[in-house]
């Protein structure tokens, strides 16, 4: 986690996002971009200095995103770390997974409302899949909830019947800094419904893997599906983070397709951290 970009639209979501953002690059000492996108009447890129003044509204726009993009900069910079800001007169999926390849960004932060507003629509919308895919690193949402941070529970939700190392070691490092509890959350539905015992058995030996963690927790929860098994789960634990897990593959048996993925982040209002395999 050394360079984060954080798309904001401004909003009080993605305010809040930018501030967990700086929070986080702090803890890591990472680099962090702030990004704004601005939908132009034109062209604005190739527009004449001369007839800008046509568009009064827009050069108002754009004064605002400036002032707010230097704002939050500067309270970066506050903090000792390093920070860039970018405005794009664009408003698209591929101008954001564009920039965040030619930046080399290995973490996006960002926030919404839900389903309706706000940058989860750009990112965990309908195009959600190729966004994640494409960027290939973790996505964290943050949503209306209170932020506790450093966090002190996160909840990796899993299966844990496929290769999934990779997207819990994100866990153990941010639970580390964090010095936060993990808990391992497998929800038997009534696909695969069966007892306690044998639900805790995959994470008893997916924990092999993992000999130097040392602050978690296991559960195993029967519920009918995912999302009401997380929600269950979020009434017994004062839960800080969500960790999910997506890919591109196809074939497999995981209960954890793209759909539900998409589907716990735009219904938790704890944050909710994706990570592609």
């Amino acid at each position: 986690m050394k360079n984060i970009l954080v798309p904001t639209d401004f909003s009080d979501n993605c305010e809040r996002a930018a501030k967990l953002a700086i929070e986080i690059a702090t803890l890591f000492k990472s680099e962090i971009h702030f990004l704004h996108q601005l939908h132009t009447p034109v062209d604005w890129v190739k527009l004449d200095k001369e007839k800008e003044s046509n568009y009064p509204d827009t050069l108002a726009e754009i004064g605002n995103a400036k002032s707010k993009l230097r704002a939050l900069d500067m309270e970066a910079e506050h903090k000792g770390l390093k920070s860039r800001t970018f405005l794009q007169f664009v408003s698209d999926n591929q101008a954001i997974v564009e920039h965040s390849h030619d930046f080399h960004h290995d973490f996006i932060i960002t926030g919404s409302k839900g389903t309706e507003e706000g940058f989860l629509r750009k990112l965990l919308g309908s195009n959600a899949q190729k966004i994640i895919r494409e960027t290939r690193v973790p996505i964290l949402v943050v949503k209306e909830d209170k932020i506790n941070f450093p966090f002190k529970n996160i909840v990796f939700v899993s299966d844990f019947k496929e290769d999934i190392l990779s997207a819990f070691k994100k866990v153990e490092e941010i639970a580390k800094e964090c010095s936060a509890k993990a808990h391992l959350l497998n929800i038997n539905t009534t696909s695969d419904f069966n007892s306690i015992e044998n639900g805790l058995e995959p994470i008893t030996d997916f924990l092999k893997h993992f000999p130097n963690l040392e602050n978690y927790q296991m559960h195993v929860y029967n519920e009918a599906d995912v999302l009401s098994g997380i929600k269950k789960f979020e009434e017994s634990i004062d839960v800080d983070l969500i960790v999910m897990y997506t890919h591109s593959r196809k074939g497999l048996s995981s209960i954890f397709s793209k759909s539900i993925a998409e589907s716990v982040t735009n219904h938790s209002q704890k944050p909710v951290m994706t990570v592609h395999l």
